[in-house]
């Protein structure tokens, strides 16, 4: 084979796939410290889409399972928002199509924040249905965090058109009409439990952002109502804001003293 330079190995090579491609074995042999490093590039970045394509593989055994018994609108569903000490809890369902991929998919906190906005807008676009479910903190101190929780999970599924056949939660077990399992750290576990993890987060984030600019003196936009260190002192400093839950200490033990 004629002798290519290294500009055209190197478009060459962005076009080959497996391992196994004799263009790969021919260029081994090329002693050019250009060539060697291309090369190594195009090995990493196959592992890196392997190693992708693997873990969708991994994420979608719940669906692929469920969809082989029958099942074919299943909905995945995940919540935002217990452990703050300010701000709604909010959840998300969301049914994918059998083809969905969506490379980096993962447990919404493995996401950065950035990529978190760009998937939930992809998820929107590619989603069969896709519904959130938010309770206040009002209605958190009236009926407490576990079942507010519950009840953003039913809200988001009641809201789903078309309707799901099957549910996959990340953890919590809901009393519904339709069959469900619950997937302890499902989030990392489902693509469907992931991509409303997503959709859930990045819905709460604007929320708490908005509610920031309302509120500045406890950086909500930052610390998304957890309890920081900034966020403790903004309390001792200013009390407590609407958006607070009262029935969560310290937030509690304030207004008794």
């Amino acid at each position: 084979m004629e002798k290519l330079t290294i500009r055209q190995i190197e478009e060459k090579i962005k076009t080959l796939k497996l391992e196994d491609d004799p263009f790969l074995h021919f260029i081994r042999h090329d002693e050019r410290k250009g060539v060697q490093q291309l090369l190594e590039r195009w090995h990493s970045r196959n592992l890196q889409q392997k190693k992708i394509y693997e873990k969708h593989k991994e994420m979608s055994q719940y669906e692929v399972r469920y969809r082989s018994q029958g099942f074919q609108f299943i909905a995945g569903i995940d919540e935002v928002g217990r452990g703050p000490l300010a701000g709604p809890v909010v959840a998300a369902a969301v049914i994918l199509p059998e083809d969905f991929f969506l490379p980096g998919l993962d447990d919404s906190k493995k996401v950065p924040e950035s990529k978190r906005e760009e998937f939930s807008e992809i998820i929107k676009a590619k989603a069969v249905a896709f519904s959130v479910g938010i309770i206040d903190p009002e209605e958190i101190d009236r009926i407490n965090i576990f079942e507010a929780t519950k009840k953003a999970m039913l809200s988001a599924i009641e809201a789903l058109s078309p309707k799901p056949d099957f549910l996959l939660a990340d953890a919590v077990k809901l009393l519904t009409p339709y069959p469900m399992e619950a997937i302890i750290k499902g989030d990392g576990k489902s693509i469907s439990i992931a991509a409303a993890s997503i959709i859930a987060k990045v819905t709460r984030d604007r929320m708490m952002a908005e509610i920031g600019t309302e509120f500045p003196q406890y950086g909500f936009e930052k610390n998304m109502g957890y309890g920081t260190k900034e966020h403790l002192e903004a309390l001792t400093l200013h009390g407590i804001s609407p958006y607070h839950r009262k029935s969560f200490a310290p937030i509690k033990n304030l207004i008794s003293e």
